[in-house]
């Protein structure tokens, strides 16, 4: 329910609703989307407006994300800081904060970019923060691995935006952080499974208990390893991504191995540096496939 009162926030307080640490790894990935679809430096004014645009309506979800969920914040550790738990920023602010975003960056991606790519992310901002956050989270165990379609979408939204297409290759990148996002959830949710069955939510951990989740984990680890090789099966990178993604996947299963291994003696802190090296590894992985693609581009002019 929107307070009646307008408080006064700072500016800080806007820039934490709008989760800049989740957003800049979106729009990371977004950019790799943009630079695989097109050579690099081609048409960079547009390519750098989209990826303002994309940003701004991922701080826009996430400022509705908190606004929808300011009260399971308030009995959660992990989010009783945020600015509408705080009460620094209310929750009218929060509603026009996350509108005006919204609006902007779709305006920006309609200008710059074209209606497919702002179809596709006022489309994956409702998939974030109506169908995920409203609906799934608080109905499934499964949340995260339905929900996650709209948090593997910011490749395919750089994609579209320089191309107006959505290849197989852009699908591929898609599929990489779909199956990436469960395992670094279901991390997260081990070691603050506490803070989720206080707020009512039905992760993995609450519902099914410690030992399946870390089976999951691992289970969804080993796909993830054979997710990752596809953009060198199916040539869009080369050697020096397989190089880097074969480092990358043996770090994440071997992680998610000694932590199905321990059983009941695996620790939080294991769960923590799980979910860490997760994040670590989404974006070292897309460094890499940008860093391959470079390469490959700078040998065609030698």
């Amino acid at each position: 329910m929107l307070s009646r009162s307008l408080t006064f926030p700072s500016l800080a307080d806007f820039w934490q609703l709008g989760k800049p640490r989740v957003v800049a790894l979106i729009v990371f990935c977004a950019a790799v989307g943009c630079l695989m679809a097109v050579p690099p430096l081609a048409d960079w004014p547009r390519l750098l407006m989209a990826l303002i645009g994309i940003g701004l309506v991922a701080m826009g979800a996430a400022a509705a994300n908190c606004l929808f969920e300011q009260d399971r914040d308030a009995v959660m550790r992990r989010t009783a800081a945020r600015p509408l738990v705080r009460g620094s920023v209310g929750s009218i602010e929060a509603a026009l904060y996350a509108t005006v975003l919204t609006l902007g960056g779709l305006g920006l991606l309609l200008l710059f970019a074209n209606p497919l790519a702002t179809g596709l992310t006022l489309a994956t901002f409702f998939g974030y923060a109506v169908v995920y956050t409203r609906w799934l989270k608080p109905a499934t165990p499964q949340n995260i691995v339905i929900g996650g379609a709209a948090g593997a979408m910011p490749p395919v939204l750089g994609w579209a935006a320089v191309s107006g297409t959505i290849p197989a290759e852009a699908a591929v990148l898609f599929l990489i952080i779909y199956t990436w996002t469960p395992p670094h959830f279901w991390a997260l949710a081990l070691y603050r499974r506490d803070d989720y069955a206080r707020a009512g939510l039905p992760m993995l951990p609450v519902t099914h208990g410690q030992a399946f989740t870390r089976l999951s984990i691992l289970l969804y680890a080993l796909m993830l390893a054979a997710v990752a090789l596809l953009p060198f099966v199916i040539r869009l990178s080369g050697w020096f991504y397989l190089a880097a993604a074969l480092w990358l996947n043996g770090g994440f299963v071997q992680r998610a191995w000694r932590l199905y291994r321990d059983g009941d003696l695996a620790s939080d802190e294991q769960a923590r540096g799980l979910f860490r090296f997760s994040i670590a590894y989404l974006t070292w992985l897309f460094a890499a496939l940008l860093a391959d693609r470079l390469l490959q581009w700078v040998l065609t002019l030698v």
